[in-house]
């Protein structure tokens, strides 16, 4: 009896390590068989390819280094693994990945202060000096903040609400508009993506409602939905490799009709949307044509004949369509690309008001905020 359990012992060990160097042989055939790919959909990022060799770079471990990750990126199948491991996590009980929280059928974003907060809002106050022209100031809290109670408890976050009071408290020559206070009202509404680290369309319009009612203006009536996409996936789906959500529905409140929107770096003209960006990855760029340096957005038929410049990141795109049904003319400076004084640029071009619109999570650790102070 012991023989024959020693040989069937023998018999399972043997199948085994069979079964396992044919397991590595497989993946390694289709590690050589499939071709190389420069970017990940999922990932939302370009892959490493198969590095130079040289003896230098051999000796000094760079090679081998950067041999590693391209064998981690190259991985077949890799997406599908990731996405198994990090579902597994999930069942023993992990709810942050990457820097970012499962918060049910939501994905919300670690907040951390860079370093920039305290320097950033001496910025924001040098502005007011600068100029003559009323500043009003909207920072955007994110959804760790809105949905604050959604987070895993003990999870680490950096405190925006008692930030976002400082910034009040420090700048008291600006025009405070309180987007805070108007997505915490209207929170039982979908503020923001659940993949994605942007505001939603009726974010975006909250957010245009507060500075509205910061100018004394009435802001418009939502009005009806066109739904654009139904398969958004965005940068915290791909940042957290949590790829068992479902998709986000991406709509729109405002047609754009006879609006215009330049695009100075190109040097060309557009309409308010760029609907060839719903068939990729960044469906959130359909809005206005994505991150660029300088856009000017001009409506003939606003309600106003003002002039509006937003020293902005990219949540104010989704937000811009809500501004052109006032403002005749808005100017969207992007100061990590577009690097120029603010005070100067408002004054040079006949700005009525300026309206500096950030979310919290960019500007603390905004290094270009200081050209605010220019």
């Amino acid at each position: 009896m012991k023989q024959n359990n020693k040989k069937i012992s023998r018999i399972s060990q043997a199948v085994t390590a069979i079964l396992f160097c044919g397991f590595l042989a497989g993946f390694g055939l289709l590690h050589v068989l499939l071709p190389d790919r420069t970017f990940s959909p999922v990932e939302n990022r370009t892959l490493a390819q198969l590095p130079e060799f040289s003896w230098s770079a051999l000796t000094d471990g760079s090679y081998t280094a950067k041999l590693e990750t391209y064998l981690e990126d190259q991985f077949p199948l890799r997406d599908g693994w990731m996405g198994l491991k990090n579902r597994y996590e999930y069942l023993l009980g992990k709810r942050e990945f990457h820097g970012v929280y499962l918060c049910g059928d939501r994905l919300i974003h670690k907040i951390e202060d860079a370093g920039r907060a305290e320097q950033n809002i001496t910025y924001l106050q040098k502005l007011t000096e600068l100029t003559d022209i009323p500043v009003y100031l909207g920072l955007i809290p994110t959804a760790a903040e809105v949905y604050r109670d959604a987070l895993p408890a003990g999870s680490e976050n950096f405190d925006q609400a008692a930030y976002l009071e400082k910034v009040r408290e420090s700048v008291p020559d600006a025009v405070w508009v309180d987007i805070a206070q108007a997505l915490t009202e209207h929170r039982r509404e979908q503020m923001f993506y659940r993949t994605d680290h942007h505001w939603t369309s009726q974010g975006a319009y909250y957010g245009y409602g507060a500075l509205m009612g910061a100018m004394g203006e009435q802001p418009e009536p939502l009005g009806t939905p066109e739904t654009v996409s139904d398969d958004f996936y965005g940068t915290l789906y791909s940042t957290s490799g949590v790829h068992w959500l479902e998709p986000d529905t991406i709509e729109r409140y405002v047609s754009g009709e006879g609006v215009t929107v330049e695009n100075t770096e190109k040097g060309e003209t557009h309409g308010l949307y760029v609907d060839s960006f719903l068939g990729e990855k960044d469906k959130y760029a359909s809005f206005l044509g994505g991150n660029t340096p300088l856009y000017i957005v001009r409506n003939r038929s606003a309600t106003s004949s003002e002039k509006l410049l937003v020293v902005r990141d990219s949540y104010s795109d989704s937000m811009a369509p809500f501004l052109s049904r006032y403002f005749a003319e808005i100017h969207l400076i992007d100061l990590r690309y577009y690097r120029t004084s603010v005070a100067e640029y408002a004054q040079e071009n006949g700005m009525d008001r300026i309206f500096v619109c950030y979310s919290v999570e960019n500007f603390v650790k905004d290094l270009d905020a200081v050209f605010m102070g220019r």
